[in-house]
């Protein structure tokens, strides 16, 4: 057997084992494997289920780090081999979600495995009506699609593209985790999202940079970038793991309980994972990633205990913690639509001291706000300059996010519709307006060194998305300002508004909807990032004019209609306190139409202080001309008229 599949096989081989080794451990600490249920298929599929989901976590984590290392630190003669790694990757990762999607059927309806036409049905149902059973089916189908696609695929941008779906193929899984539909759900998968997303870019990464090492894919610079994504993903690790531990741990005497033993021995595998996996970096970039017996040596013991983990993390899944999820025996009618308690009335002080985390955006801020704060670092570093204005104008525009969806907005917002309109409108008209003007394109291409090995960045992805046909059609200042005027009928009078309140995917998608309308919009009347060419400044006015009178009619007919847009929701919370919820929808229109007014200021003086500049460098311009050709444009001005005059006085 070759040195080079040797590797391979133990680049795959020593996770897999310590991963197995370390559930049986964990499953043994928490229980799991003597506990049966009230419907129980027996010790063998107790065992089976979460050993197939070691295997899937691995095989997943593998195909998708595969493919985000190879878009990130590859060059695009080199990504073929990186494909094939990750379609192989995919085949594995089909195979071991079947088995756990079967297994865990065999788990829930307590029946034993038959080739029968009862049990085919009712395997048929779980997989079709089921909600675990759907989700399950879903990633099955993603990794079925990205094993395929990852053979037909063979250019770099294609491998980009294939890198996103891949992330994409995560959310499924995160909707079936611990905590799905249950108390603190919308944290649970948020969590669960940002963790699954970790570990493919730091564990699947690290297994993919050996993968790579065996096939001689391996240089320095990849090094040093796989380092930038596992910096990220340790993060996200730490992040998500904190807040996960919060939902189901509230005291420090549960955690000498099972579960608090699990966590614990978790959370010491991971910081040990970090601090190894940090020299073991530093130690490959000082060498010049010259020595292969180090390499090995160093990269065995790391992928050991990623191994070890993601076995802990697995039996962690399977073990009952100490905090119950569920509802109260008697829940209220808001919290059998939320899964939360009603929260005490709404009053004035509440806007400074409510809040509920929403992990996903919060994450996003803070990233945002360091990114930016590193690009200007490292722009005065090199002796260039960069507008405190515009750093302030980001920092204010991420820290507004970060309160819109973690502060008290994010709390009442389920149960008023006025504070939904609120936090909908600043998202779309308050966020932007701060973000924009701080040009985050522009700091990003001055700040980020251009790859010369024909790899693509940050700085090259960024700019290959500005530059696609559909970047600039949706970005362009008549498609923006359509976009923005529309999205309130479409999102409000049909089916979307009902999945934004229901469905926790519905509500991110809904943020996310209004802050890149919003921002396109925005963008297009006074941004100064690259994008389309600008259209002329009257024409800026009379678009920001007409969206604003689309939004101020949409705003009156919510405060003259008498009929609740969702009335088996915001009808149906049984609130003691505040407006009812007509006159609560009716004060929401009242916010539609006022709350615009001071955007649409703002925006009305900056576009109208850019014509006035834009003006006096056009005269200025026209002025340094003039004196360069000695005024002669001047005088022949002057001349043309005495022409007309003669003309004028020979007529006579």
């Amino acid at each position: 057997m070759s040195s080079v599949r040797i590797r391979a096989i133990g680049a795959i081989g020593i996770p897999i084992i310590a991963a197995l080794v370390f559930v049986l451990v964990g499953l043994s600490v928490g229980g799991s494997l003597t506990q049966k249920l009230l419907v129980d298929a027996g010790p063998f599929v107790r065992a089976a289920q979460p050993i197939a989901r070691v295997l899937f976590d691995l095989s997943m984590a593998t195909a998708i780090g595969t493919l985000v290392l190879a878009a990130w630190g590859l060059p695009a003669n080199k990504v073929a081999r990186a494909l094939d790694i990750a379609s192989v990757g995919s085949v594995v990762w089909a195979v071991s979600g079947a088995l756990s999607l079967l297994w865990n059927y065999l788990v829930v309806a307590g029946v034993g495995f038959s080739t029968d036409n009862q049990f085919g049905a009712g395997l048929w149902m779980f997989i079709t009506q089921v909600q675990l059973g759907q989700l399950l089916g879903y990633n099955l189908l993603a990794a079925i699609g990205l094993s395929v696609s990852a053979l037909a695929v063979r250019s770099q941008i294609g491998t980009g593209v294939l890198a996103g779906l891949s992330l994409i193929s995560l959310l499924p899984i995160a909707l079936s985790g611990h905590a799905s539909g249950t108390s603190g759900h919308a944290m649970a998968v948020n969590a669960m999202g940002l963790h699954l997303v970790s570990v493919s870019i730091w564990v699947g990464g690290l297994i993919a940079l050996l993968l790579f090492r065996a096939f001689g894919l391996v240089s320095l610079d990849l090094v040093k970038r796989y380092s930038t994504l596992a910096l990220v993903g340790f993060g996200l690790m730490a992040a998500s793991g904190v807040s996960s531990a919060t939902l189901r741990i509230h005291s420090f005497a549960q955690l000498l309980s099972a579960y608090g033993l699990l966590v614990l021995a978790k959370v010491g595998l991971l910081a040990i994972l970090g601090v190894i996996g940090f020299w073991h970096r530093r130690r490959l970039i000082a060498s010049g990633v010259e020595s292969n017996s180090r390499f090995w040596r160093l990269a065995a013991v790391e992928v050991a205990v990623m191994g070890a983990a993601i076995g802990i993390a697995t039996a962690l899944s399977k073990t009952a913690p100490p905090v119950s999820q569920n509802l109260n025996e008697n829940p209220s009618p808001a919290q059998i639509l939320t899964g939360e308690p009603l929260p005490p009335e709404f009053t004035p002080i509440r806007w400074f001291t409510e809040y509920k985390l929403d992990l996903l955006w919060m994450t996003i801020a803070v990233l945002g706000i360091v990114g930016y704060l590193y690009g200007v670092r490292r722009l005065r570093q090199r002796g260039d300059s960069w507008s405190l204005g515009r750093t302030a104008s980001w920092v204010v525009g991420m820290l507004l996010l970060a309160y819109i969806t973690s502060g008290p907005m994010n709390v009442y917002e389920e149960y008023l519709f006025s504070t939904h309109m609120i936090a909908h409108m600043m998202l779309t008209m308050g966020v932007p307006l701060f973000l924009v003007p701080a040009a985050p394109v522009t700091l990003l291409l001055r700040a980020s060194a251009k790859r010369l090995d024909g790899s693509m960045g940050l700085r090259e992805w960024v700019l290959w998305a500005v530059e696609t046909r559909w970047a600039k059609f949706v970005s362009h200042p008549l498609t923006a300002a359509v976009l923005f005027a529309s999205s309130l009928v479409v999102f409000y009078y049909t089916p979307l508004m009902s999945w934004s309140v229901h469905d926790h995917i519905g509500h991110e998608w809904m943020i996310v909807h209004f802050l890149i309308t919003g921002y396109l919009f925005v963008q297009a009347l006074v941004g100064v990032d690259p994008g389309p060419p600008k259209v002329g400044y009257p024409i800026r006015l009379m678009l920001l004019v007409g969206t604003l009178t689309f939004h101020a009619f949409f705003g009156l007919a919510l405060m003259t209609g008498n009929g609740l847009l969702l009335a088996d929701w915001y009808g149906a919370m049984g609130r003691s306190w505040g407006q009812n919820p007509l006159d609560d929808q009716q004060t929401g229109g009242a916010i539609a139409w006022g709350i615009g007014e001071l955007p649409a200021a703002a925006l009305t003086l900056i576009v109208s202080i850019q014509w006035s500049r834009a003006d006096k460098k056009e005269a200025t311009r026209l002025d340094r001309a003039s004196d360069r050709g000695g005024n002669k444009d001047l005088e022949e001005y002057n001349a043309m008229f005495e022409q007309l005059a003669k003309r004028e006085e020979r007529r006579r």
